[in-house]
């Protein structure tokens, strides 16, 4: 068969071949794709290109980079530019391509194609997947539930990153570091350790590990099973009841604070309160009446009763003496209501000269007043220790400057 002067005979079917259908390399790293494509045209004129899945299915694919061998000119895409370079060898029949700082975006299909210009024949081509692995981040692990005596929690453990998607497996440690089994009935499944009806035994130091074809991370976390605590709803609770309580005896301590101090005047209007002390002079300086004077009079007398020495040795006459001017003592009550009226002196100098009429009806009974008349104006000079037992407010009245003085009578000769 002859050829055409220019025209160099290629075999009627020519192969591309990728030797791998799937790369894996790790994020950041640098990727080759070999690409292998027979017969080798030595003066053909070949246009390679490499050409990549769109970022959404359905779109037009993306092509990564070209080149023609006629014009020995290589077009890279934009936003590959820097990253991306074609290795090239057309007599070899080789069409490499090498992707520098790879990313997870770069986790797609990939596809070599080789095309002879001004040939009828069908470009031929070859796919390959390239898979960006991404090391598991550190995990997240936390529990959820209540750790205390008969619940139920879950242990949870999440890397964010990882291709492939990572796998995750729990373990458990005692407080001297050894390893021991889950608690029974526990279910470890995608990161999840279940745990139930859990008591202080279920209390260790738990482990997760998250592991893909890269590398490993781990997480840890203590659990600590507790007693049943009170809720914050019941804890509220104790507290409104105390401080409503204390409120409402606050309320009673008031109202007989209320209540005691209303009472207190009616007790003084009424009179001296049982156990308290008498004084003769209200505040305003003004006597209370002649009733409050027998009173005090009255307590006065029993009283000085209580000093008397029973063993007193003196005569009874003596100690009538003392009763009638125990009993004369009362009088100044009724003299100072007396001395309150126009005509006080006058009623008393009356009384004085009945008095003296009557004692004039028996000598004996005369004389015997008079001699105690005389004791008395003798006490009278020698009444100090009376003032040191009585408070200045409690001496009787003395008397009036305007008394009439006693007739000096002669004795009798009898006595």
């Amino acid at each position: 068969m002859a050829c055409l002067p220019g025209v160099q005979e290629t075999s009627s079917v020519m192969t591309v071949d990728i030797p791998l259908k799937t790369y894996k390399i790790a994020r950041g790293d640098e990727v080759m794709i070999p690409c292998q494509f027979t017969p080798q045209p030595v003066s053909a004129d070949v246009q390679i290109s490499w050409t990549a899945a769109p970022d959404v299915p359905g779109d037009q694919t993306i092509t990564i980079v070209s080149y023609r061998s006629s014009t020995n000119f290589t077009k890279v895409q934009t936003k590959y530019k820097g990253r991306v370079m074609l290795l090239q060898d057309i007599p070899k029949g080789k069409a490499d391509l090498k992707l520098l700082r790879t990313t997870n975006a770069d986790t797609r299909s990939y596809e070599c194609r080789v095309e002879v210009l001004n040939n009828e024949e069908d470009p031929v081509s070859d796919t390959a997947n390239l898979v960006v692995l991404v090391a598991p981040s550190p995990p997240i692990c936390k529990i959820q539930g209540v750790s205390e005596y008969y619940q139920n929690i879950n242990l949870t453990c999440l890397s964010e990153e990882g291709t492939p998607a990572p796998t995750y497996r729990w373990q458990r440690y005692d407080t001297t570091n050894n390893l021991r089994p889950n608690p029974p009935k526990a279910t470890d499944k995608n990161g999840v350790l279940s745990l139930y009806n859990i008591t202080a035994e279920t209390s260790g130091f738990f482990i997760c590990t998250s592991t893909n074809e890269i590398k490993s991370a781990t997480c840890n976390l203590t659990l600590a099973v507790m007693p049943p605590s009170m809720s914050m709803a019941s804890i509220g609770g104790i507290v409104g009841a105390v401080v409503a309580v204390a409120l409402i005896f606050g309320l009673i301590i008031i109202c007989c604070y209320c209540c005691r101090k209303k009472e207190k005047p009616e007790e003084y209007r009424m009179g001296t309160p049982e156990g308290g002390e008498f004084t003769d002079k209200d505040p305003e300086g003004k006597g209370d009446g002649p009733d409050e004077h027998v009173s005090y009079e009255e307590e006065r007398r029993v009283k000085s009763a209580d000093r008397r020495d029973p063993q007193d040795d003196r005569s009874e006459r003596s100690y009538d003496r003392r009763s009638d001017y125990t009993d004369r003592r009362d009088d100044p009550s009724d003299r100072r209501e007396r001395y309150d009226r126009d005509d006080r002196y006058d009623d008393r100098r009356d009384r004085y000269d009945d008095r003296r009429d009557r004692h004039s009806d028996r000598n004996d009974r005369y004389d015997d007043r008079r001699d105690r008349y005389d004791d008395r104006r003798d006490r009278d000079d020698d009444s100090d220790h009376y003032s040191e037992r009585y408070d200045s407010r409690d001496r009787p009245p003395s008397v009036p400057p305007n008394k009439p003085n006693k007739p000096n009578k002669p004795k009798d000769p009898r006595y």
